[in-house]
């Protein structure tokens, strides 16, 4: 790991529940060497936001203020509702400007991923889905895997994620890598803050989520025309997911093989990334290359936002 990253906090949606779990993020990334700035968002509060809807909006609109230094990086302190309303507010003129090509790292998942694809649509700005301040750097137990990979992504001109899967399928494919909370995917779809990705590796995750939902969004990927535009599916964690009496033994495994039927792309399930601990750090909007042998998944990516290395 470097020895050291100016890391710049973002609240985007949710105020902290949990400021334990925030300062615990802090102490560890300030123990690791890393300067952390912009404490002052986990004080704000605005409904159950963490400041107005221009206020968080705001966090990102300083990124293209070019009277401000850049970050290394810019880490999202959680997720939570609260990114649909901003994505009007955001300069994406300004951001295209200042941060395509630019050695910035914007990180987070959940609900970020409505930011993730509104700034590849309308700024063509590719960012990582990754760990975040509290939920991730302040568990209670620091995850290994979601650490090392991390920094180890960020040092690394190519990135690669590697995981078992039941899959037995052979798979050799090249495409865009993106995705994220399919909630969020499939909550923008049709609006100017969706991004056309053709031939792409689409990865999904979600929290809460009964099978029937999660078959529902992913039909309504596949009806809008975006799964038959993907070269392969990667299943992530679905926590949490509730199971009903009702279901009379469909559940999620079912929902995901009626699905890849459907929409005749390969499904590549183990992904670790979502609202689980472990979570790999992952592109949004930049090439990869996806194998699967024999159980094993290898997906490997270049070009991917990253800081200079200190």
């Amino acid at each position: 790991m470097p020895s050291s990253y100016d890391i710049r906090l973002i609240a985007p949606a949710g105020y902290p529940h949990n400021p334990e779990a925030m300062h615990a993020g802090i102490a560890r990334l300030e123990g690791a060497g890393h300067r952390v700035h912009g404490k002052d968002v986990l004080t704000r509060r605005d409904l159950r936001f963490a400041g107005t809807d221009a206020q968080r909006a705001g966090d990102l609109n300083a990124l293209a203020d070019p009277s401000q230094s850049l970050p290394d990086i810019a880490l999202a302190i959680r997720g939570g509702y609260g990114a649909h309303p901003i994505l009007p507010l955001l300069d994406y003129d300004g951001l295209r400007a200042r941060l395509v090509g630019a050695p910035l790292a914007l990180v987070g998942h959940s609900d970020f991923t409505a930011l993730q694809c509104a700034l590849l649509a309308r700024s063509g700005l590719p960012t990582l889905g990754g760990p975040m301040l509290g939920p991730d750097f302040g568990a209670p137990e620091l995850d290994s895997l979601t650490w090392e990979h991390f920094w180890t992504t960020l040092a690394s001109d190519e990135g690669l994620a590697v995981w078992q899967t039941p899959d037995s399928l052979a798979l050799p494919v090249e495409g865009t890598i993106w995705g994220g909370n399919l909630a969020m995917l499939s909550g923008l779809v049709g609006s100017d803050y969706f991004p056309r990705v053709e031939g792409g590796i689409l990865f999904i995750e979600d929290i809460a989520e009964p099978p029937f939902r999660v078959e529902r969004m992913l039909y309504h990927l596949l009806h809008a025309g975006v799964l038959g535009r993907q070269k392969a599916l990667l299943i992530g964690d679905f926590t949490s997911c509730r199971v009903a009496e009702y279901d009379n033994g469909y559940d999620l495994a079912m929902a995901f093989e009626r699905i890849g039927a459907a929409a005749g792309i390969p499904l590549v399930r183990g992904l670790p990334f979502g609202h689980g601990p472990a979570k790999f750090t992952l592109p949004f909007g930049v090439q990869g290359r996806l194998s699967v042998v024999d159980g094993r998944a290898e997906l490997a990516f270049n070009g991917h936002p990253r800081p200079k290395t200190p």
